[in-house]
């Protein structure tokens, strides 16, 4: 797991120790450190920059002649090949003299005769993985949201003043698989309480019961299954700050429902999963085991064909995710979609290990249901999900939780 160091402080604003000693610490405590790497450790001299003008060159065609206000008395000439820039975008600049990943260091030059004195940078040149960046700019420069100030730091912006914390959890530390018990774990050995915030609230109108109802077949395949709902909702681009989190975590930013159901994953290593409530198909959510050679086409495009031993998730009829592992393409949140319907749900270990094992499909979602998650922080992780959807998509959020809950149960037939 990819431990943000800024992240941690968070939940200890007063820490006193190093990220290197943080990680020579926990590793004595028991959770090895596999490594700690300082992102802006080669990198200086990035700024928020705002794209004045932005023409072809004359002299190139897959080349562009821009304008850009750098936070300087007169703004600079930058030639820049990426396809999306345009003028009045907010832009990373690296200027003449910066450096970057890899022993880059940025100088004035002549490009076909045009000068440039600096770069508008992509999310690759300033170090984030390839993997971990948004589809819409893996081609080309990242445009940052209006309301950045022109020549501010942007290394600090986009938090690169972090160092990561590669921590090797074994299976015996599931706890260590969330923000959450990693606090805990830190809070042990430099002898703090962590700071945790309340979970977030938001009004609520309607009542769930008139959107979904939820039935579990087998108790021992769910211990707990719940769903709340959310309508009125806008799919869009995610605030920086949680694309950020992501990022430096190995994960991909999406959209902003997708995002949240992920970082509350890494926040509280409880999975959570959206779907487009208008594409369900029914209002009755059922929970069973597949039969043999059902099939679902899941969310990376891939038609899976399951046995009876993999849990999925259906609208009475047809699966719509496969339990624990991922979601299904047909019920996917998309562009479109106004209502989401989350789950936060507790899934058996060894059936999500069987069917990520047999399906070869490894999520972070599996992983954390696999090695155990914690029984008793569902419900606070798909409340905090569900109120953030609503805050971070100007949605409103239904009342109650459509729920089955058989923890008891399976605690004591164990």
């Amino acid at each position: 797991m990819l431990v943000s160091y800024q992240w941690v402080k968070e939940y200890f604003p007063n820490l006193a120790v190093s990220a290197e000693e943080l990680g020579e610490r926990i590793t004595r405590g028991g959770i090895e450190i596999e490594g700690v790497e300082h992102l802006d450790a080669e990198l200086s001299g990035i700024v928020v920059g705002e794209v004045l003008t932005c023409e072809k060159h004359p002299n190139a065609d897959t080349l562009n002649k821009c304008t850009v206000d750098v936070g300087e008395a007169e703004p600079v000439q930058i030639i820049c090949g990426a396809p999306n820039v345009a003028a009045g975008q907010k832009v990373v600049v690296a200027r003449v003299g910066a450096k970057l990943p890899g022993g880059i260091k940025i100088k004035r030059a002549k490009l076909r005769g045009e000068v440039s004195e600096g770069m508008i940078c992509s999310l690759q040149e300033l170090g984030f993985e390839g993997k971990t960046i948004p589809k819409a700019v893996a081609d080309g420069i990242f445009v940052l949201p209006e309301e950045v100030a022109v020549g501010s730091d942007a290394s600090e912006l986009l938090g690169l003043d972090d160092a990561i914390l590669d921590m090797a959890i074994t299976p015996n530390r599931a706890d260590a698989l969330s923000m959450i018990g990693v606090a805990y774990e830190v809070g042990a050995i430099v002898d703090q309480k962590p700071e945790l915030k309340a979970i977030p609230t938001s009004e609520t109108q309607g009542d769930v019961a008139d959107y979904v109802t939820v039935r579990v077949q087998d108790a021992d395949t769910t211990p707990f299954y719940g769903m709340q709902v959310i309508k009125d909702v806008t799919i869009g681009t995610s605030p920086l700050w949680l694309q950020t989190k992501l990022m430096k975590a190995g994960i991909r930013p999406h959209n902003n429902v997708v995002d949240i159901t992920n970082y509350i994953c890494l926040k509280y290593g409880q999975p959570l999963h959206a779907f487009d409530y208008a594409r369900l198909g029914s209002k009755e959510i059922v929970v069973r085991l597949a039969t043999d050679g059902e099939e679902i086409v899941t969310l990376d495009g891939e038609t899976r064909k399951l046995n009876a031993g993999h849990t999925v998730i259906t609208n009475g009829l047809a699966p719509i995710a496969i339990a624990g592992v991922m979601g299904g393409e047909s019920s996917e949140v998309i562009e479109t979609t106004t209502t989401v319907a989350l789950e936060g749900a507790i899934f058996a270990s060894s059936y999500v290990g069987k069917a990520s094992r047999e399906l070869n499909l490894r999520t972070e979602a599996s992983i954390r249901y696999d090695k155990g998650s914690d029984a008793w922080k569902v419900e606070q992780a798909l409340q905090h999900g569900a109120a953030l959807i609503a805050e971070l998509t100007g949605g409103t959020l239904v009342g109650g939780i459509a729920s089955v809950d058989n923890r008891e149960k399976v605690a004591k037939q164990n």
